[in-house]
């Protein structure tokens, strides 16, 4: 595989597309939006001259990793000549089935279709497929150039072979590749987003403040950021999407997003893409936002 298409260029299109471009392949970043396009591409260049500052890449390495980066706003066109298209859009179940029929139609036979979904069903989005044994999850870590960990989602049709591929190709970039089952949640957020949702609770019944929360998690338990300040950073619409998904998915009392969760994402305070959540973004050094219950 060495033509990988990435369709959406938010934060983790862009950074997938940042890692494919530096190890090699040739990499077409689609978007509906020029000015998305050129707004990733400007957070990849950012992106690859801070490694360039840190020694991890020389300035050739750069500009070839650059120039293996292509934009697209024509998915068919993107895709025709893929062997792996990578989904990257919002975490929207009927968006991501509707890309997925898309890319089925007009990739190559041969051609993996991958979904970087945080929690929904790979199972699901397969069926919107003829090809379910070739789909399966690659959910990268944010941020994507620096987080090893890539969590792999083996569906209920996906066959070895592409198992087997998706994992060699991972460890291609330098990261580690790690198998889950198909369940709500998979495992990294299955266990990430309840201890989140405990922490929003505990400051939603008073009993410690954002600071106390955090600082406790970092010194106490060995956390190299807080559980509050790390769903800003993930953004708290999406620490609410996957919640939702868990407790569809399993049905129990624990799941249930916390309602200050609720009420935040409702007023439009996701975290640090808005830089408001749990703390203000706008302030140097960031402080913690006094909350309204």
């Amino acid at each position: 595989m060495k033509n990988i298409t990435v369709v959406g260029s938010g934060t983790m299109g862009s950074g997938i597309a940042h890692c494919f471009g530096q190890f090699g392949f040739d990499v077409k970043l689609v978007d509906l939006n020029e000015d998305a396009l050129k707004k990733a591409l400007e957070k990849i260049w950012k992106n690859l001259d801070r490694q360039v500052n840190k020694g991890i890449l020389t300035i050739e390495d750069k500009a070839a990793a650059l120039n293996r980066i292509k934009t697209y706003t024509d998915l068919n066109l993107a895709i025709s000549s893929a062997d792996l298209v990578i989904e990257a859009a919002t975490e929207n179940q009927a968006l991501k089935a509707k890309i997925f029929q898309q890319i089925d139609e007009a990739a190559p036979a041969h051609c993996i279709l991958a979904s970087n979904t945080s929690s929904l069903s790979i199972t699901t989005l397969a069926s919107y497929t003829k090809r379910p044994e070739k789909v399966i999850g690659m959910h990268f870590m944010n941020p994507v150039p620096v987080m090893r960990l890539v969590e792999i989602i083996k569906g209920y049709q996906t066959d070895e072979a592409t198992l087997s591929a998706i994992e060699e190709l991972t460890k291609a970039i330098e990261k580690v590749p790690l198998v889950a089952a198909d369940y709500p949640g998979f495992v990294a957020n299955r266990i990430l987003l309840p201890m989140i949702n405990e922490a929003i609770e505990t400051l939603f019944q008073g009993v410690g403040t954002v600071e106390t929360i955090d600082e406790m998690m970092k010194l106490g338990m060995g956390h190299p950021m807080g559980p509050l300040r790390l769903a800003d950073f993930i953004g708290l619409d999406v620490c609410l999407s996957v919640l939702e998904v868990l407790h569809q998915g399993f049905g129990k009392d624990k799941y249930a997003p916390c309602p200050l969760l609720r009420n935040m994402v409702a007023s439009g305070n996701l975290g640090v893409k808005t830089k408001r959540g749990f703390y203000d973004y706008s302030q140097n050094p960031k402080q913690p936002v006094p909350l309204t219950f």
